[in-house]
């Protein structure tokens, strides 16, 4: 079984369906998938924090059965641990929104696999999903890769926390998700929960850029991050496209790697409206 965690509100069904779609697509192994969706109702912060619902679990259920019968995805409600850990703490209003934070409660249940990988989810795999997967974790807490612009602005080793493949029985053991929760809980971080993994972090495995590639698509790139980038023309500007923004990714990166998956979820996206 390869354990995978997405965190989000109900807005982040297309940064999933696309990702899920691309492990799915370009994944050879026969193993079954669980998909471990963490989600929370804190619209009482803003009217948009609303949980994933059912209906969008149910209908990706039914996509992942048709690559693997035993594959699932499950939902888990973590509201009670954010109001428990982290209401009213000076990181609530995190740079993205306090989904961000919510990774941190992955130690918090017994049921989850030694080994777990989390994903964000404006992320598509270019290659195969186990050349990360079987990644050696001996003796480290988490495997990730560089940031790209914080390898160069801040620390060569600075990493990028949209991609981190956890040694959950290391995690336990020196308590990094414990850690990592009381530096939110008494200091206000740049960078929130990945400010806070980074400064409770006891020993830690970089990867290659190619293992969380921010900026380029090349032919070992493993997995693309559409995060926000820079942009040196017309003009210098930051833009933030996504793999669902389907005609920039066509336009702008020039991209056609991805239309198999991407045409696969414009057809789903399309299904799944009729219901709704």
């Amino acid at each position: 079984m390869i354990d995978i965690l997405f965190c989000g509100n109900a807005g982040v069904f297309d940064g999933v369906l696309t990702c899920v779609l691309s492990i799915l697509k370009r994944t050879e192994s026969k193993e079954p998938f669980t998909f471990h969706l963490f989600t929370m109702d804190v619209s009482d912060l803003d009217p948009k924090y609303i949980p994933i619902p059912p209906e969008q679990v149910d209908f990706l259920n039914e996509v992942i059965r048709r690559y693997h019968p035993d594959s699932r995805a499950v939902l888990y409600d973590v509201t009670n641990y954010y109001r428990q850990y982290f209401s009213g703490c000076p990181n609530e209003g995190a740079y993205c929104s306090p989904y961000t934070l919510i990774r941190l409660f992955a130690d918090q249940f017994d049921t989850f696999p030694d080994k777990l990988l989390y994903l964000d989810i404006d992320i598509m795999f270019n290659r195969d999903i186990l050349l990360l997967w079987n990644i050696d974790l001996k003796g480290y807490e988490y495997a990730a890769a560089p940031d790209h612009y914080g390898k160069y602005l801040i620390n060569p080793r600075y990493i990028n926390a949209g991609v981190l493949l956890f040694n959950m029985q290391e995690c336990r053991r020196t308590q990094l998700f414990a850690k990592a929760r009381e530096w939110l809980r008494r200091k206000k971080l740049t960078f929130a929960d990945q400010s806070a993994l980074i400064r409770a972090t006891t020993r830690r495995k970089v990867l290659p850029q190619r293992y969380n590639d921010q900026k380029f698509l090349h032919r070992h790139t493993i997995i693309r991050h559409f995060s926000k980038r820079l942009f040196w023309l017309p003009r210098p500007h930051i833009d933030n496209i996504k793999q669902w923004h389907v005609d920039k990714v066509h336009s702008v990166f020039k991209y056609h790697q991805f239309d198999d998956i991407l045409e696969e979820y414009q057809t789903l996206r399309e299904n799944f409206k009729t219901r709704i």
